[in-house]
């Protein structure tokens, strides 16, 4: 099995009516238990939508996303399913239940990494 990340930009939810949050909400919701019962779901969650804090290597604290940084995420699913063409499945029903594109990324293997979090429990 591969992990994927399932995300959106913050602000691509923009243009979603007031009075429609409550269905996207249900829908988004659906996707998730439907995630959680086919045992694929990691973990996810939605962005409080403020500035993003970027700490250096000698711990200095910059408020603000890198200055090149046009787009910041605004939440994410993490998958983990058999191949790339599930995780698209997947991200397709994300996108019609929250009304916005999804990108799609692999996220890269890392077997001591998975190995420490075995050990610890």
């Amino acid at each position: 099995m591969t992990r994927y990340l399932i995300s959106f930009n913050d602000g691509a939810m923009d243009h979603i009516p007031e009075e429609d949050w409550g269905d996207v909400g249900k829908a988004a919701h659906a996707v998730v238990q439907e995630t959680i019962d086919a045992g694929v779901f990691v973990f996810g969650a939605g962005l409080q939508r403020q500035q993003a804090s970027v700490v250096g290597t000698d711990g200095m604290v910059t408020d603000g996303p890198y200055p090149e940084t046009k787009e910041v995420i605004g939440g994410f699913t993490v998958v983990d399913v058999a191949s790339r063409e599930e995780a698209l499945v997947w991200a397709a029903k994300t996108a019609a239940a929250c009304r916005c594109a999804q990108e799609v990324r692999e996220l890269m293997d890392d077997p001591e990494t998975d190995e420490m979090l075995r050990r610890a429990g």
